[in-house]
């Protein structure tokens, strides 16, 4: 499978971001918060989709923002095949996810990977109970 993140991964549906934040389940690996659904009916182009915030609260300057972002995105985009789509293709779900910066600080390309890796472990585990 190729290392992308392509417009069908990302979660764009206001109904959907609405029923994920009301009705999905969270958990917290610093600076990460994630928030999760899953769902039983297969919808969709992607199996699982994927959106990525940061606090404007925290992070003023808009090019603070997007620089984490753009970081997030990229260590997502690397490991979201040997840890989360194997496990959501073993169960035949759709899975809507917000991953959220909630860290005061910026932090490094090598931090953020390994607390990335931690974080889809974790999402796996999860969805897989």
């Amino acid at each position: 499978m190729k290392k992308t993140f392509t417009k069908e991964e990302r979660l764009c549906s206001k109904r959907k971001i609405d029923s994920l934040f009301y009705s999905g389940s969270s958990f917290i690996v610093y600076p990460f918060r994630v928030v999760y659904l899953l769902d039983k009916t297969p919808e969709g182009p992607s199996p699982v989709q994927v959106i990525i915030s940061v606090s404007k609260r925290r992070f003023r300057r808009a090019h603070d923002r997007n620089r984490i972002k753009r970081l997030m995105r990229e260590v997502y985009r690397l490991q979201k095949n040997e840890l989360l789509y194997e496990e959501v293709a073993k169960l035949s779900l759709n899975l809507s996810v917000a991953i959220q910066y909630v860290g005061k600080e910026e932090l490094d390309f090598e931090l953020l990977y390994g607390k990335m890796s931690k974080t889809l472990k974790q999402l796996a585990n999860a969805i897989s109970s």
